[in-house]
């Protein structure tokens, strides 16, 4: 039976219909999104922990012509990289830093484990790794897979020698076991599945042959592993107490589907956010009104405390800096300009799973293939610990996507009582700024591989580069 005109009407010019981001798109923007994401999956393989992330960013900033703002004493594109694991850029704009800046802020930080001061030790024939987990993981998804270890130790000369071990073909891997199903039926199966694998079983094995003769004594596996690591890297069984080490999934980042739809791989919370926040700047192509300015910050994951986390004072120094360069260097110049930035909070959301969808209010959630994802609030239970974004920014933001075909979304992270988290948002809000998370959903978030839609990861790249280049 044909609907009345009423009825469609008003089906078409006041209802919401959700639609998706590869029916908005144009087929010479369809063309871009493989060759992007092909770039992506390479960052992802070279930013496995927060220190080879700025690293990268850094390389890639450089070649765009970005500078070390220590040594630039002029120049519209500057950067501060602070202590190795987080970092500013900008590019500065025709109007002054005190009329605020448009800043897009992610983390690149992610769910890992840290080896302990005292991490090495034998066991029946074993030689192990101790770990202490780093935010929020599943700790039955980190066992009887093959992992990688990175980071830095500082050695007792005073040398800093980086680790990278188990991502190339090459190199051996390392893994943390798990019980066989046959004896696991007590000690494993009857429990709840968070206490199933206590955090302090999560040990690495990294070694199983004996140094010496027999006779020789104790710890032997032990010391042929402290052999080798002194051979390689020089170091010494007290150098670990001056380490930071991090055990990530090993392996490369995948295209995901017989249509390659999905990009598969670990750490895209929150470096999906990070790289595309990085492409839509260095992509500008010519120099905006209001500076543009991306941040890539350390500890989100365990509450962004510490000084390389969003609760230090990077904020403030990095746009006391720039204001320094127009000779501006009052407080009250730092509050003006606080109080009339912008800031998308680019971290992502949980897309529906479509196995589990009875944990989302499908209603206010997120879905694959839909665009970038707005969130107007974080926190959990009623609203604790969020940032709420008024409806002012909020308008002007999918007003700003709606006119420049940014595909986007909103949604929220779960049912009311069930689910809940938080982001930076809060810690830039309270400076006076306006802010509001804007990032991709996500398919098994938190997880070893997670899975970001290719059409969901150019949305989010499309609408940061439109918040950037907004006169």
């Amino acid at each position: 039976m044909p609907k009345s005109k009423a009825y469609e009407q008003a089906k078409k010019n006041l209802a919401r219909e959700a639609t998706l981001a590869h029916d908005l798109f144009t087929v010479a923007t369809r063309n871009k999104i493989e060759p992007f994401c092909d770039t992506y999956r390479a960052f992802l393989d070279a930013a496995k922990t927060e220190r080879r992330a700025v690293r990268e960013i850094e390389r890639l900033a450089t070649q765009a012509g970005f500078v070390d703002l220590a040594s630039a004493a002029t120049g519209e594109k500057v950067f501060i990289n602070y202590r190795g694991k987080s970092l500013g850029l900008a590019w500065l704009g025709r109007a002054s830093v005190e009329d605020g800046v448009n800043l897009v802020v992610s983390h690149v930080d992610s769910p890992r484990l840290d080896l302990k001061q005292n991490p090495l030790y034998e066991e029946v024939g074993v030689g192990l790794l101790k770990t202490h987990y780093y935010g929020g993981i599943r700790k039955h998804q980190w066992v009887a897979r093959p992992l990688a270890i990175y980071g830095v130790v500082v050695r007792k000369d005073g040398a800093q020698v980086d680790i990278a071990i188990g991502d190339d073909l090459q190199d051996p891997c390392f893994t943390v076991l798990d019980l066989l199903p046959h004896l696991a039926a007590k000690a494993q199966a009857e429990k709840k599945m968070a206490d199933a694998i206590p955090g302090e079983k999560l040990n690495v094995v990294i070694g199983g042959w004996p140094i010496g003769a027999k006779d020789d004594g104790k710890d032997r596996i032990k010391l042929n592993v402290l052999r080798l690591l002194n051979e390689k890297y020089g170091l010494v069984e007290d150098d670990f107490v001056s380490a930071e080490l991090e055990v990530v999934p090993a392996g490369p980042a995948r295209n995901v589907g017989i249509d390659g739809a999905f990009v598969g791989g670990y750490g895209q919370d929150d470096r999906v956010c990070a790289y595309t926040g990085l492409r839509a700047l260095l992509d500008l192509g010519k120099q905006p009104k209001r500076p543009a300015v991306c941040f890539f910050m350390d500890k989100e994951e365990i509450g962004s405390a510490g000084n390389t986390g969003a609760e230090g004072r990077f904020l403030l120094d990095f746009l006391g800096e720039l204001l320094a360069r127009e000779g501006k260097t009052s407080e009250r110049a730092i509050r003006r300009a606080l109080a009339r930035t912008k800031v998308l909070s680019a971290d992502v959301n949980a897309a529906v799973d479509p196995d589990w969808q009875d944990v989302h209010d499908k209603k206010n959630a997120a879905f694959v293939g839909r665009g970038i994802c707005l969130t107007k609030f974080t926190g959990s239970r009623g609203k604790y610990g969020a940032s709420d974004a008024n409806a002012e920014f909020v308008g002007e933001i999918r007003n700003l996507l709606t006119a420049n075909k940014a595909p986007w979304q909103t949604g929220e992270l779960g049912k009311v009582d069930e689910g809940g988290g938080g982001t930076v948002a809060y810690l830039f809000a309270r400076h006076g700024a306006d802010v509001l998370d804007a990032g991709t959903a996500l398919l098994s978030m938190h997880s070893p591989f997670e899975l970001a839609h290719k059409d969901d990861i150019y949305s989010t790249y499309l609408a940061y580069l439109v918040f950037f280049a907004k006169a």
